[in-house]
């Protein structure tokens, strides 16, 4: 099968032929209809980002295809059926805590290494194989819709995080890093599923205006200067009352003073989740006041993706129409326009954007 090949990190992707992957129990061969691309793989592939991916490897994190073949222990997926390949493969074995590795692009620890080597082509082929309870079923699709589904990929982090902190309709949430990529889309993610209010901060005026556009008056913008106390202190003035939940999703880029700013916003028992990447390429620790959070009854939680239930529930959103799809914008490229993909996907890495290979 014709498949986009990373052979060293630095290198451009290489269009050559892998051998068809064999199925095996409790797997899923899918024909991969669509694959994302995201706006930091030349980050990834550069190797700047110090993601755990062993090349040679067939990149690519997630896509939308139909089954091609199942294993001898699967009782519902059949052949021809529409689904998610959700790339959070988990060691089976892992009992309470299970090694993860994301499907042909990083891995966490030496654990989620040793199952990458199983799992190790992502999606940027022809057919990918996935473990079986990672083939989400979509139903009824179009060959043509099968681009835009694929902003799951981006949808299902901020969703892993809100359904970690239990988000509940009615409730007020703030966005650290809402100009974002994943941030803006944890925007319309908090609506789909109720919140009653969305405190968008930022730097970018004209995404701010874009989300205020986009999705009307439970969406409340702040624009950022750049000191910690006065920025907080606008983004709490901007909420209608307390903030129950702050999630971040601020890059590796970013420092720890806005992420700060922003969790220090939210209520007595409110919750934080931590879903970016600050400090991944080291600077200054985060430096939460141990007695803000002992004396507020803060949760705080960190969440890497989301659970295995989460694709099945998020395309009911999307299916019932509180989660609009159309929101974003496909460029698609063929697999072997795979470099590219890449180069496009990081000029065009803003808000509701997306970046897709058709193999």
């Amino acid at each position: 099968m014709k498949a986009a090949i990373l052979k060293s990190f630095g290198a451009p992707l290489a269009i050559e032929t892998l051998p068809e992957p064999l199925l095996g129990t409790g797997e899923v061969i899918v024909d991969v209809v669509a694959a994302p691309v995201l706006p930091y793989a030349n980050e990834v592939f550069s190797g700047e980002r110090r993601y755990l991916l062993t090349p040679p490897v067939a990149p690519g994190c997630g896509a939308v295809g139909r089954v091609r073949a199942v294993g001898p222990d699967a009782t519902r997926l059949a052949p021809g059926d529409w689904v998610f390949c959700d790339p959070t493969v988990r060691s089976r074995d892992g009992g309470l805590s299970p090694d993860i590795t994301l499907q042909g692009w990083s891995a966490r620890g030496e654990g989620g290494q040793r199952l990458q080597k199983h799992f190790h082509h992502g999606s940027f082929a022809e057919r990918i194989r996935v473990p079986t309870e990672n083939a989400s079923p979509l139903g009824p699709l179009d060959d043509a819709e099968a681009a835009r589904w694929c902003a799951l990929v981006t949808l299902l982090v901020p969703y892993g995080g809100f359904l970690k902190a239990d988000l509940r309709a009615g409730e007020t949430v703030l966005i650290s890093g809402a100009t974002g990529n994943f941030g803006s889309a944890a925007v319309a993610v908090a609506l789909a599923m109720g919140a009653g209010c969305v405190i968008a901060p930022g730097r970018n005026e004209t995404v701010l205006e874009d989300l205020k556009r986009r999705f009307g008056l439970r969406v409340r913008t702040v624009k950022l200067g750049g000191q910690e106390e006065e920025d907080r202190e606008r983004m709490r003035r901007a909420a209608p009352g307390p903030i129950d939940c702050v999630m971040d999703l601020l890059p590796p880029s970013a420092s720890t003073l806005p992420v700060r700013a922003a969790l220090m916003t939210v209520r007595p028992y409110g919750r934080a989740v931590l879903m970016g990447g600050v400090g991944m390429l080291g600077g200054a620790g985060l430096e939460l006041p141990y007695p803000w959070i002992m004396r507020n009854c803060i949760t705080l939680h960190g969440q890497w993706m989301c659970p295995p239930e989460a694709v099945l529930r998020m395309a009911s959103l999307v299916r019932s129409g509180l989660l609009r799809l159309e929101e974003f914008d496909v460029t698609a490229f063929a697999l072997d326009d795979a470099n590219e993909a890449v180069t496009h996907a990081a000029a065009h890495g803003g808000p509701f954007k997306l970046t897709v290979l058709r193999p």
